[in-house]
């Protein structure tokens, strides 16, 4: 479980965005051939209740919740579905995953149980190395009463989005990098969260938040990310 990591984990934020186009199949692999421990993605849901990895809500001016599956492929050729991501993350068995499952947009569309069900044939091993995290915190609540069986994570942008995080049943916090400092990190510590910073493309920035305990970055370039921990090794 990335909880009892020994090192900080790197993930590739959609990817490695900056060797090949986000959110695709080429992008997770290029992450994960360069060394990142895991990958972050983003993750839809179709008018016919297909998981799908997409960072906007919309494509092509339509709402990817309207859509069915066969249209959206029509317009991101390029986006692979969630099985398709799990069938090139069986190669490489080591790698860690977090899973963020974007608001529904325009309305609530179920895609909590649609991600549970996904969720539930895998075994042991694939539970043990994934989580999922959300902006959304009645996502998160709809998670834990499905008891999807990985440990779930609140991402924050702003301050207004860590409010709720004391009312919610989190194992992480996934802040931007603005929001963490020793005060934070104290906090998040004493509350037994792991954190993990986003989007982290500066080596120096990287180093920094290493050296204040962070449990994991997420960035655009793992090969930074990479450098940065090197340098923090004792």
């Amino acid at each position: 479980m990335f909880l009892e990591s020994s090192r900080p984990l790197l993930l590739g934020h959609r990817g490695a965005p900056k060797l090949a186009p986000e959110n695709t199949l080429e992008s997770f692999e290029a992450a994960l051939s360069a060394g990142a421990d895991g990958v972050e993605l983003d993750l839809q849901l179709t008018f016919d209740d297909e998981l799908v990895v997409h960072h906007d809500s919309d494509v092509g001016g339509r709402a990817i919740s309207e859509l069915a599956s066969a249209e959206f492929r029509a317009l991101a050729p390029h986006a692979p579905t969630f099985a398709q991501l799990l069938d090139l993350l069986a190669a490489w068995p080591e790698a860690y995953l977090n899973i963020e499952l974007k608001p529904a947009v325009p309305r609530p569309d179920g895609r909590e149980v649609a991600l549970a069900k996904a969720l539930a044939g895998w075994d042991a091993q694939g539970k043990a190395r994934a989580w999922v995290s959300s902006f959304d915190p009645h996502a998160l609540l709809r998670l834990g009463r499905l008891a999807v069986g990985t440990p779930l994570a609140l991402l924050a942008a702003d301050e207004v989005h860590l409010e709720l995080l004391p009312c919610l049943t989190v194992a992480a916090v996934h802040p931007h990098y603005d929001l963490v400092d020793e005060g934070t990190m104290a906090a998040w510590r004493k509350a037994g969260l792991a954190v993990f910073a986003w989007t982290v493309n500066d080596q120096a920035l990287a180093k920094k938040l290493l050296e204040l305990g962070v449990s994991g970055l997420i960035g655009d370039e793992p090969s930074k990310l990479l450098a940065a921990r090197a340098g923090t090794a004792p």
